[in-house]
């Protein structure tokens, strides 16, 4: 065996690692076989501790002090709205025993834990991530050790430390639920090649990793969210939603509208609306150049990438870092984009309250501009629509490669599920092999349990040639 530094630091991250498995198989062992009500306390339990105001508040602005991302207001506002949504989902949830029967089917459906999962965390959000995810894993009966951002790490593990609390109150095994101190890329690596399951909330390199760890991995594409204004929408409306969604935690969430597309009928009456009424400034001229050049910077060997100084950063420093200044309380940068969109910076992601607006004439040329915007930067995460035209909704249900589309919804608390939707609740988005993901779905608590289906036999039921191909003979004059 090698005695060279790199391979005793990597035997020393494996054995960190196991040590951490260790108590968490012991500790899962113990609830294994809990009954429906006593993983349900658990999860009111533990879900209180990430819920009640005075831990909710500390959280959030330990988050916020800890990265330099997003605000304290709605930092809160999220936990309230994800814990709160993920128990509405959990709450009539069968997870254990029989969990479904079709007796004409002859099949019952038995739940079981998948065992120990690998949770990734994102930096963008370090409390709301593992308080949501956590209900989710140990409603199926799991635990969980979080791999924490390290910037994020000390809020991240008050979380932790707040759930911990949760399973002493009703008398469940702490190690349910853990925390990598230290963290670092081989710990977390090495965490995902020890688990049984990994869920990994961030960015495309950590979910590649995920892919490429062995164990089977949840994971999440990069977002894009593009919203089209048709010409029938209720302009109002729709500019309030997505300045809303846009400026919320200073658009830390991958589903923040990144780009709108707007009918050229109502194109002024929206940006009016946005600077009259939603607190936004548009950039134009030479400080749209500006802009660009502070958002979009080279890195040491030279490649230009997103600023890190501008990500989930407020609109008025953004816009002093650039070099202008914007009126006090300004929430929205609004940039017009330019053809063509692949050559345009600011058609991709951009983690900021930065909005771009693009100019269409027919439905046909709005789509294929959102497909564009979406095939550059966000395949398979979401799109919306500002329309009551069916047709249009339909049409873009049938044509985009995304796994959601949300309808006269601000795409930010709508994606992940909210309660004037029935998207289920979660912070972790599939985005289908559009996005290099397994699912399309919201990764939530169906996503933490083994299904054992037990068949049994009834008189067989079988079609005859006739009533499969007849029709089809007929028509091909076979």
């Amino acid at each position: 065996m090698s005695n060279s530094p790199l391979a005793n630091a990597a035997n020393d991250d494996h054995a960190v690692i196991a040590a951490y498995l260790e108590r968490a198989c012991a500790a899962q062992a113990q609830v294994a076989d809990y009954t429906q009500e006593q993983i349900d306390d658990v999860c009111l339990s533990v879900g209180w501790e990430v819920y009640n105001d005075e831990n909710i508040a500390e959280l959030a602005a330990l988050a916020v002090e800890s990265t330099g991302m997003g605000n304290v207001s709605d930092k809160i506002t999220k936990h309230r709205v994800k814990v709160m949504g993920v128990l509405r989902d959990i709450r009539e949830a069968r997870t254990v025993g029989l969990v479904e029967r079709d007796a004409a089917r002859g099949i019952s459906k038995y739940a079981k834990p998948v065992g120990v999962v690998g949770a990734l965390l994102p930096v963008t959000n370090p409390t709301a991530t593992p308080a949501s995810n956590g209900l989710g894993i140990l409603k199926g009966r799991n635990a969980v050790i979080f791999a924490p951002h390290p910037r994020g790490s000390e809020a991240s593990a008050l979380a932790v430390e707040y759930m911990r609390r949760g399973l002493r109150r009703v008398n469940a095994p702490e190690d349910l639920v853990q925390i990598v101190s230290e963290p670092s890329i081989d710990r977390t690596n090495e965490l995902m090649r020890q688990v049984d399951l990994v869920v990994a909330t961030g960015g495309g390199p950590m979910v590649k990793a995920a892919y490429s760890s062995g164990t089977p991995s949840y994971g999440v594409g990069p977002g894009n969210s593009v919203q089209i204004i048709a010409e029938d929408a209720d302009i109002a409306d729709a500019a309030g939603k997505i300045a809303l969604s846009k400026a919320f935690d200073y658009a830390t969430s991958c589903s923040s509208e990144n780009s709108i597309i707007v009918h050229e009928s109502i194109y002024d009456a929206v940006v009016r609306r946005f600077r009259e009424h939603e607190s936004t400034y548009l950039v134009q001229g030479k400080e749209r150049e500006a802009l660009e050049a502070w958002m979009w910077r080279p890195s040491q060997k030279g490649v230009v990438g997103l600023n890190p100084e501008i990500v989930a950063r407020s609109a008025t420093s953004i816009a002093a870092g650039a070099g202008f200044g914007v009126p006090e309380g300004t929430r929205v940068l609004l940039v017009e984009g330019r053809e063509p969109v692949e050559e345009d910076p600011f058609a991709d992601e951009k983690i900021s309250p930065v909005l771009t607006i693009y100019r269409y004439r027919a439905f046909s040329e709005g789509v294929d501009i959102l497909t564009r915007l979406t095939d550059k930067a966000g395949t398979g995460h979401s799109c919306g629509i500002h329309t009551w035209n069916q047709d249009y909704i339909r049409h873009l249900g049938m044509v985009m490669r995304t796994s959601r589309i949300m309808v006269r919804q601000a795409q930010a608390p709508a994606n992940g599920g909210n309660f004037f939707n029935g998207m289920p609740s979660t912070v972790t988005l599939g985005c289908g092999t559009w996005g290099g993901n397994i699912t399309t779905e919201n990764i939530h608590w169906k996503h933490f349990i083994n299904l054992t289906w037990v068949s049994e036999p009834f008189e067989p039921v079988r079609p005859s040639d006739e009533e499969v191909w007849g029709e089809f003979w007929k028509r091909y004059e076979m």
